[in-house]
């Protein structure tokens, strides 16, 4: 178990990660057409999970090596509010591998609007649930 700094500081981690592909994700769909729309994917997943895990932290639950969206929701306390409709996670949980290895299916600039669109969802729910504190950004 973490002591409370401690655990304020890996919070404060998770968020500042997930932020920065928030950002990454964001940037990526304004580019338009020329969007590298498999990249925005990733980091719009990779956004929404990170937000599950700084959750968790702050919970004080353990949670496993995994970019499985359903299973770190599942594994949230029972009193948080839904964050993503089960369909929703499942439709952001594939951009965690897909795309990113050569044979998979290109993905649009709309599916890739939708990624951040999702990843939106997550992070303004979780940050809602965090103190202030939290939220401020870390200092490398």
């Amino acid at each position: 178990m973490l002591d409370n700094d401690r655990l304020r500081l890996v919070v404060r981690e998770w968020i500042g990660k997930a932020e920065a592909d928030f950002q990454a994700a964001t940037f990526l769909v304004k580019l338009g057409k020329k969007c590298p729309t498999e990249a925005a994917c990733f980091h719009a997943q990779q956004c929404a999970e990170k937000y599950l895990k700084a959750l968790l932290v702050s919970a004080g639950a353990d949670f496993p090596k995994t970019h499985d969206l359903d299973r770190l929701i599942q594994l949230l306390p029972r009193t948080t509010p839904p964050l993503l409709a089960p369909a929703e996670s499942a439709e952001l949980a594939v951009h965690a591998v897909a795309g990113r290895y050569p044979g998979s299916e290109s993905v649009s600039l709309r599916d890739a609007r939708r990624a951040v669109s999702l990843a939106r969802k997550v992070r303004r729910s979780a940050r809602a649930l965090f103190p202030l504190s939290a939220k401020r950004r870390v200092r490398s």
